[in-house]
């Protein structure tokens, strides 16, 4: 198994351990800092990030993060279950319709509300939120986007407040020469009693607020009795939480995105001995050639690699997982090709071919016949939060191609 552990050792340099075939982890070799530099910076390429994003001590307890943290975790049991779907689950009071938007979605993306942003609407019940859309990524598809606004359970009823059924109303502030004026968005109806998340569809508003940041003058809220329309209330009277009052309850906004990642064009630097990629390579060799026996388990299959995030030093602005199991392949393909290697219909003719004439013929090479995506879960900043889905990233099976 090779173990990359960046963990400092006497405070000096980093080291790398790698698997002793005796099922034992025990130290190759310290790494300089140069080496060190290299892996990370191709990781965070990896990523898609052109650099490390700041870190952000932020509690967990944010509505955002724990959102999507309780997103993570259902995609985490159903790939333990071999399911290609998300349960729903009351906990975490995800709708069906955004089962649907996790499963197509590549990144999801959290922006946490502002209140006091720009606050020029000036009715007198209603409330303005605000949301910073500047970091949202242009090379994604914006499949849809929701604001989420918690409702308090109200039971009492009193002259002022003698109803049971209400309708929020979302609008979205449009600027023009006449002045800001509200433009309908969409509504739901919620009855005092109720306690959880209400979700507004916001997906036309944030197309517009990407496609013109300045038309982004955020959105407004109101409440009335769904008996007496025209009769605006507080929001607050009703249960609707819309200031920041408590930290798991503060609205804010989901966006689920589907696109290409983009891997960002290494940066220039000078040319060293190893780069991180070379790197991963030699070590992976090495450890091949030391630590298997000899006979069949030479042939093609695959090995342990474990990235850990934590001892990269990455926990402060990665949430979750703490690491992953990249694996990697590694073996010869030799005549006869078993079963266990599973090899394509090319790399047996292909053998056959290299065994008449060997040195005009390669032999078939060991490489991943199955690949799988993880999911990283990590703060973009002090008020994004993003739920990454990365492609091709685990090794699943080996074979002969």
């Amino acid at each position: 198994m090779v173990y990359l552990k960046l963990r400092e050792r006497d405070k000096t340099k980093p080291a790398v351990y790698i698997d002793n075939g005796l099922d034992q982890t025990s130290m190759d070799h310290l790494m300089s800092k140069t080496e060190k530099i290299d892996v990370e910076l191709e990781i965070l390429n990896l990523l898609g990030l052109p650099k490390r994003p700041k870190g952000v001590k932020r509690p967990l307890k944010m509505s955002a993060s724990r959102y999507l943290m309780d997103v993570y975790r259902k995609m985490m049991e159903e790939e333990d279950e071999e399911s290609n779907r998300v349960k729903r689950d009351t906990e975490t009071d995800i709708t069906e319709e955004e089962f649907s938007q996790i499963e197509e979605s590549d990144l999801i993306m959290t922006f946490e509300s502002f209140s006091g942003h720009a606050n020029t609407v000036r009715h007198r019940w209603g409330k303005q939120l605000w949301f910073n859309v500047s970091k949202t990524p242009l090379a994604e598809d914006i499949i849809g986007a929701e604001l989420r606004v918690f409702k308090n359970t109200t039971l009492t009823m009193s002259e002022r407040y003698p109803y049971s059924e209400y309708t929020i109303q979302m609008w979205q502030i449009i600027k023009t020469d006449r002045g800001e004026i509200l433009k309908p968005v969409t509504s739901v109806n919620i009855t005092a009693g109720y306690l959880g998340w209400t979700e507004f569809n916001m997906t036309s508003c944030l197309r517009s607020w990407v496609t013109s940041t300045d038309s982004n003058h955020g959105i407004y809220l109101t409440v009335t009795p769904l008996q007496k329309p025209g009769k605006e209330v507080k929001l607050e009277d009703v249960g609707v939480v819309v200031t920041k009052e408590r930290d798991e309850t503060k609205p804010f906004m989901v966006a689920f995105m589907r696109g290409t990642v983009q891997v960002n064009p290494r940066r220039k630097r000078e040319a060293k001995t190893n780069s991180g990629k070379s790197y991963f390579l030699h070590l992976m060799k090495e450890n091949y050639r030391r630590s298997e026996p000899s006979g069949t388990w030479r042939d093609c299959r695959l090995h342990n690699l474990y990235i850990s995030f934590k001892d990269l030093k990455w926990q402060d602005w990665i949430i979750a997982p703490t690491g992953y199991s990249a694996y990697y392949c590694s073996g010869t393909c030799n005549f006869p090709l078993h079963g266990h290697m599973n090899a394509t219909n090319h790399a047996i003719v292909q053998t056959l071919v290299h065994l008449t004439n060997p040195n005009r013929y390669p032999k078939p090479c060991c490489a991943p016949s199955k690949l799988t995506p993880i999911s990283v879960l990590y703060f973009l900043d002090d008020t994004n939060v993003i739920l990454k889905k990365y492609k091709n990233m685990m090794v699943k099976s080996c074979g002969c191609h």
